[in-house]
């Protein structure tokens, strides 16, 4: 396994990933995630992968072929895409009760479901702190929805502690 910063070339089995996080978190609160919807448009998808504000790194098996459309003879070779993490980085300049500090904020991150628990969450979980490390930042920051107990059980196994608690009523 290769993790890596994310390329163009990715974006088609990016997209079979971000639909299995849609998946869980539709199962979870449909009332809030639509079923069978898109995160981003590829382009969209283009943009972010381009911008070093917002860093998106992959895990790869090189030449496993790729999991988007395996039927295809330009998948042969490929790199097979065994998950993601989508990450930006934030900062509070001359705000009024922020300090300024560098945060790198993990936006999303996937392992494809075949690929569970060959470690490939820690690999990019650690790929990203030692990232924030090196690019100066004070720390690494996620959201993990109440509904998705798998997420909150790797997250607290990776070491994370909740910083803070959205709160809800449904009216």
């Amino acid at each position: 396994m290769t993790i890596r910063r994310a390329e163009p070339r990715d974006i088609p089995q990016i997209d079979v990933l971000l639909h299995q996080v849609l998946d869980v978190h539709h199962a979870g609160r449909p009332d809030l995630f639509k079923p069978h919807a898109t995160k981003y448009t590829d382009d969209q998808l283009a943009g972010i992968i381009a911008d070093d504000r917002t860093p998106v790194f992959v895990a790869v098996e090189p030449g496993a072929g790729s999991i988007a459309d395996p039927a295809r003879e330009d998948a042969e070779g490929a790199d097979r895409l065994l998950g993601y993490a989508f990450c930006q980085f934030q900062r509070h300049v001359d705000d009024n009760i922020l300090t300024d500090i560098l945060t790198l904020y993990i936006d999303d991150l996937c392992v494809d479901e075949a690929q569970r628990g060959r470690h490939v969450g820690n690999a990019l979980y650690r790929h990203v702190l030692g990232f924030a490390r090196n690019s100066g930042c004070y720390n690494v920051t996620l959201n993990v929805w109440a509904c998705n107990e798998a997420a909150k059980g790797f997250y607290e196994h990776c070491g994370l502690k909740p910083q803070k608690i959205g709160m809800e009523t449904i009216l």
